[in-house]
């Protein structure tokens, strides 16, 4: 398996983890900053399994495309990538 996928795997384990146990603190009327902290935990997570998405994408995907020459591909992976880009400045 590709080092990023790795890296993506465990990060996302790590925040389902964190989610459910979030869910416990709510449930167990935990106090606010203690659940907010934890939050903001899964959301670091979250943000860094995409980092490694998006460069395991440019490394592989996109490098290939490259490599072929392929202009209509190429064209196409970037105008997905502006749009995630959007998307993710709107987060």
């Amino acid at each position: 398996m590709k080092d990023y996928k790795q890296k993506t795997i465990i990060a996302l384990k790590k925040a389902n983890t964190l989610t459910g146990k979030i869910i416990e603190m709510l449930e167990a009327d935990k106090y606010c900053i203690d659940v907010i902290q934890q939050n903001l935990a899964v959301i670091g997570l979250l943000k860094s399994a995409n980092l490694e998405l998006l460069q395991g994408h440019l490394n592989c995907c996109v490098k290939s495309a490259v490599k072929e020459k392929n202009d209509t591909k190429l064209d196409e992976m970037m105008e997905e990538l502006l749009e995630v880009m959007r998307v993710a400045q709107n987060k």
